[in-house]
């Protein structure tokens, strides 16, 4: 009596022991499942998505748009969205692109090289001749001088706020003047030049009215 109830009891523990591994294996296997099925759908939107993007993207580019070119900073060479180079290949992409009505170059700029900032002028001008349904304007932020306004007038219209600072436009020279005091210790200047304004800087002769420069009000 005792082996058999021993026999039944084995087989029972074995019978539970088999239906807990299959258990455990089925859910494994849906566990399996489930997380493959996961990662199909994640990359079905992710491609649909793509998908989705790209006309979305080009839609936006076919769309009509006002471009607009910034100049910010020192207009010198070799300065990341300052030097005339990245300006004018920026203001040539604005004009060329056949959905553009309309051009604004944001200034915010104290000025720099008066060489740079032609290059800068005369590309405006040119491409506003080749393009000439294409409006051109500048909207100045907080500085507006020397340089950065050469650029401005560029354009065919400026817009500026009442704070603006627009201005400094032309070149200032400075120096000292010993004449007078040459006169009473008795010294005479001898200057030889071979040009009519070489020695125009020269502090120690008088001021030649004809070589002062000023800047015209506007």
């Amino acid at each position: 009596m005792t082996d058999n109830n021993g026999q039944w009891e084995r087989e029972l523990i074995a019978k539970l022991a088999t239906a807990a591994l299959n258990e455990q294996r089925r859910a494994r296997r849906w566990g399996i499942f489930f997380k493959l099925l996961t990662f199909a759908y994640v990359t079905l939107i992710l491609v649909h998505g793509g998908r989705l993007e790209g006309p979305r993207r080009d839609r936006q580019r076919r769309q009509k748009h006002t471009a607009m070119v910034e100049v910010n900073g020192i207009i010198a060479p070799g300065q990341p969205m300052r030097a005339p180079t990245s300006v004018t290949a920026a203001l040539q992409a604005a004009f060329k692109d056949k959905n553009t009505q309309g051009v604004v170059v944001r200034i915010n700029s104290p000025g720099g090289s008066p060489v740079q900032a032609q290059t800068i002028y005369d590309e405006m001008r040119r491409l506003r001749k080749k393009y000439p349904d294409i409006p051109l304007y500048a909207v100045v932020e907080d500085v507006c001088a020397s340089g950065g306004y050469f650029v401005a007038v560029g354009a065919d219209r400026i817009y500026v706020a009442k704070a603006s600072v627009v201005g400094s436009i032309g070149v200032l020279m400075n120096g000292f003047g010993f004449t007078g005091l040459m006169e009473k210790l008795g010294v005479e200047r001898r200057l030889i030049t071979a040009g009519e304004n070489k020695g125009m800087l020269d502090p120690f002769s008088p001021v030649d009215g004809e070589a002062t420069w000023s800047t015209p009000s506007s």
